[in-house]
C-alpha cells in the first residue's frame, strides 16, 4: 500500500521500520470510532461548502459500506496500513474513487487520532462504570443477607473490635462508589472534541468544529489546537482511575484469600471460581482473586509507561504518543476482565457466619468495651484502659476468656465492676453499642444500605 505522505520521498521505507512504525495492529480496535468520526467530518465539510452535497453522499456510503464490511468478516485489515486512519482512507478511496480523497480536508491524523482515542475510552469507560455498579449492587445485597452476622474485625492482621460482615463488606462498597465517581470526573474533562485543530495549528477552511463536537456527543471542543493534539491528560486520568480500582480489587482480593484459607475459612468460594492442584488433590485455590491481585501490578506498568512516556515531549505531536494506545488499551481489557470475573465470584460465594462468630469469641476483641464500661462509671479511659489490659493479660495467663472470668476475679481488679458487665461485653452488645454514624451498629449499616442503593439507581 502505497503511504499518504510518499510525495515527498524518493526511497520506500525499510520494512523493518516499516513494520516499526506501523500501530495498525493495535490500534484497529478503533475501526468504529474512526470511520464514526470521519462520516462527522464529511457532513461538516459539506455543511460548510467545502465539499458538494454529492460528494458527501458518496463518502458517507463509502465509509458506512466500509463498516459493514468490517464488522460482518468480510474485510480485513491490510498489514500494509500505517494505522487504522490510513486504511480506512485507502480502503475509501478504492471503493469511491478521487471523492474518498478529500474526506481529508480540513483535518490531521494527530486531531484525527485525538478524536478516536476520546471516543473509544468514552465508550470504554461507560462500559467500565455499568460494571461497577453491577459490583456494588452485588456487595449490597451481600450485605443486607449478612446484617446480624459477626466476624472480628482486624487492625494490623490482629483481631482488633467486633464487626458484622455487611459492615466489612461495605466497607469495599465505599471504595467502588469513589471509583466510580472519579471515573465520572475523568470523563467529564475528557468530553471535548479536538477535532479540527489539525496538525498543530488549525487550519485555513472556514470549518464548524462546535457542529462536529456536538454531533459526536461531545460538551465542547478543546480551545487550544497545539494542546488539542498534543493532550493525553485524559489516558493518564483514565489510568490513575483504572489503577485505584484494581487496588481496591486487589486489596478485596487478598482478604477473600485468607478467608478462604482453611485458617479463617469465613468465606468458600464457588467451585466454578476456583481451580484444584496438579498433585494435591485435596486442594481448591482462590485462583481467580490471585490472578485480580496479580494483574493490578500490570495496571500500575501500564500508567507508569504512560507517564514516562509523556513526561519529556514538546509540543505538539510526537510519534512518542502512538505509544499511549497500546497501555490505555491494555488497562482498560484488564480492568474490564477483572471485573467480569470479580463479581459473579463474590455473588457465587458462600458465608460462613458460625466461623467467623467463633473466631469473634477469640482474641480479646471486646476488650475496648470492658474499657468503656469502666469510664461510663466514672474512671479516666486512660486508667481503664490501663486496668483492661492487666485483666487481659491475667486471662492469658490464665488461659480463659473475659467472658468467662469470675466477677470475684474482675472486683480484685476494681470494686467499680460488676454482674451488669457481662451484658456490656457480650459481642451482640458490642456491635449494636456502636450507634455512631458510620459505625457497624445496626442503624448505621441500614444507612449504608440504603445509600448504596440510591447510588446504583
Amino acid at each position: 500500500m502505497e503511504k499518504m505522505w510518499a510525495g515527498r520521498f524518493q526511497k520506500a521505507l525499510d520494512q523493518q521500520a516499516d513494520d516499526f512504525n506501523s500501530s495498525l495492529h493495535f490500534d484497529c480496535r478503533m475501526y468504529k470510532q474512526d470511520i464514526t468520526g470521519s462520516i462527522v467530518h464529511a457532513l461538516m465539510l459539506a455543511r460548510q461548502g467545502i465539499i458538494s452535497e454529492e460528494e458527501k453522499a458518496q463518502i458517507i456510503n463509502g465509509l458506512s459500506s466500509i463498516l459493514e464490511d468490517i464488522e460482518q468478516g468480510n474485510l480485513t485489515f491490510d498489514s500494509g496500513a500505517e494505522d487504522i486512519h490510513m486504511f480506512v482512507e485507502a480502503e475509501l478511496t478504492k471503493r469511491i474513487g478521487d471523492a474518498g480523497k478529500k474526506l481529508h480536508t480540513a483535518r490531521s491524523r494527530n486531531d484525527q487520532v485525538a478524536l478516536d482515542i476520546r471516543l473509544y475510552l468514552l465508550a470504554e469507560a461507560e462500559e467500565i462504570g455499568k460494571s461497577l455498579k453491577e459490583l456494588l449492587g452485588v456487595l449490597r445485597d451481600l450485605a443486607a443477607a449478612h446484617k446480624h452476622d459477626i466476624m472480628p474485625g482486624y487492625t494490623h492482621l490482629q483481631r482488633a473490635q467486633p464487626v458484622t460482615f455487611a459492615h466489612h463488606v461495605l466497607a469495599y462498597a465505599m471504595m467502588f462508589t469513589r471509583d466510580f465517581t472519579r471515573l465520572r470526573d475523568a470523563v467529564k474533562r475528557m468530553n471535548v472534541s479536538p477535532i479540527g485543530c489539525c496538525a498543530l495549528a488549525g487550519t485555513t477552511y472556514n470549518t464548524d468544529r462546535e457542529f462536529e463536537a456536538e454531533r459526536l456527543g461531545f460538551d465542547g471542543i478543546t480551545l487550544n489546537s497545539m494542546d488539542g493534539v498534543s493532550d493525553r491528560d485524559f489516558c493518564v486520568e483514565l489510568l490513575n482511575v483504572f489503577a485505584i480500582i484494581m487496588m481496591h480489587l486487589s486489596r478485596f482480593s487478598e482478604e477473600i484469600i485468607l478467608w478462604s484459607s482453611w485458617e479463617f475459612k469465613f468465606v468458600e468460594l464457588d467451585d466454578s471460581f476456583t481451580t484444584g492442584s496438579s498433585i494435591m488433590p485435596q486442594k481448591k485455590n482462590s485462583d481467580m482473586a490471585e490472578l485480580v491481585r496479580g494483574k493490578t501490578g500490570r495496571v500500575y506498568g501500564d500508567l507508569m509507561a504512560m507517564l514516562t512516556t509523556l513526561k519529556g515531549l514538546p509540543l505538539a505531536y510526537n510519534k512518542d504518543m502512538q505509544e499511549d494506545k497500546e497501555a490505555i488499551f491494555d488497562a482498560v481489557d484488564t480492568v474490564k476482565q477483572c471485573l467480569s470475573v470479580f463479581t459473579p465470584m463474590i455473588a457465587t460465594m458462600k458465608v460462613l457466619p458460625d466461623n467467623m462468630l467463633k473466631a469473634a469469641q477469640k482474641g480479646f476483641i471486646n476488650a475496648t468495651d470492658l474499657a468503656d464500661y469502666l469510664t461510663k462509671k466514672g474512671m479516666p479511659f486512660r486508667t481503664a484502659y490501663k486496668t483492661v489490659g492487666e485483666i487481659v493479660a491475667y486471662c492469658i495467663d490464665h488461659h480463659t476468656v473475659l467472658e468467662d472470668l469470675p466477677l470475684a476475679t474482675y472486683q480484685k481488679f476494681d470494686a467499680l465492676f460488676e454482674e451488669d458487665l457481662y451484658g456490656e461485653i457480650a459481642l451482640e452488645t458490642c456491635v449494636l453499642k456502636r450507634i455512631s454514624a458510620g459505625g457497624t451498629g445496626p442503624d448505621s449499616v441500614e444507612k449504608q444500605i440504603e445509600f448504596i442503593t440510591e447510588f446504583i439507581q
